[in-house]
């Protein structure tokens, strides 16, 4: 998860365990009402994998989470319109699916919703390269074609969600990888101030703010770096809130940058529930 890193410093940030792992979200964000429409970005993990790979992986629940939360909040999946995904690496689109059973095929949920894939990495999906293709569910894009509700987005903005949602795309870590600004509802020159931004895997916490830190999954490290720098400049500039997928401790965070310029956050929120997007 940290790359290069030594462990002497990583472990700092995240105490590992005696099988030298460390603990990590699969966290969601759920925005309701945006373009009119109840939108889900991401899903997490889920409850797909067999208990041997639930093992292995160190998943430490068996049941759907995501939809234990959904039902929290309020709604079923069957409520959400729009499933916004980064990529399809299974801890980022393994909620898609019903929980494993021994007896039944990889099934989709969200019966009602447009999913929303960046157009190069859907390309990727569909023939992984042996660098990453462990990453992928075998089964996922096959049942996203046939759904018929499968919205290949290409640009900065989608048909279904309009101007409600800024997208711009990241090769580091996976080629067409898609970040989704929900954008806020202030404008500087014309241009999107305020809102947040789901980092999905350029930046999964707040460890990786700090622009060296990268993953051994991440497909080229030097471009990450610069994807990141561009990024957090970007971000920092409009004051666009980071939300953070794999952080444990903080859903949500505003970029700062000291007097050396590193980045790094402030304002973090353990948890995000119940907030207004101006909020």
């Amino acid at each position: 998860m940290f790359g290069n890193a030594p462990k002497a410093l990583w472990q700092k940030w995240a105490a590992p365990d005696d099988l030298n792992r460390i603990t990590l979200a699969c966290r969601s964000l759920l925005v309701s009402p945006l373009n009119g429409k109840t939108v889900l970005f991401e899903t997490g993990i889920g409850a797909f994998f067999e208990p041997k790979l639930r093992e292995r992986y160190g998943v430490q629940e068996s049941r759907h989470i995501l939809i234990d939360s959904l039902r929290e909040a309020g709604f079923e999946h069957e409520d959400i319109d729009v499933v916004v995904l980064s990529h399809l690496h299974f801890d980022h689109a393994g909620g898609l699916l019903a929980p494993w059973s021994e007896d039944r095929e990889p099934e989709l949920l969200f019966p009602n919703a447009t999913f929303m894939v960046g157009a190069e990495h859907w390309e990727r999906a569909l023939n992984p390269h042996p660098r990453d293709r462990a990453s992928f569910i075998p089964a996922l894009p096959g049942l996203l074609q046939g759904s018929g509700r499968l919205e290949v987005v290409a640009g900065e903005y989608s048909q279904t969600l309009g101007r409600a949602v800024r997208f711009s795309f990241s090769d580091g870590h996976t080629p067409g990888l898609m970040l989704a600004e929900v954008v806020g509802p202030e404008r500087v020159g014309g241009q999107p101030h305020g809102g947040v931004v789901f980092c999905a895997d350029l930046i999964p916490g707040r460890s990786w703010v700090h622009v060296p830190i990268t993953m051994g999954y991440d497909r080229n490290a030097e471009l990450l770096i610069d994807e990141k720098r561009a990024f957090l400049e970007d971000k920092l500039a409009r004051n666009v809130h980071l939300f953070f997928t794999h952080d444990p401790d903080c859903a949500l965070a505003q970029v700062v940058r000291d007097e050396k310029g590193r980045f790094g956050t402030t304002h973090e929120l353990g948890e995000l529930k119940a907030r207004p997007l101006g909020g």
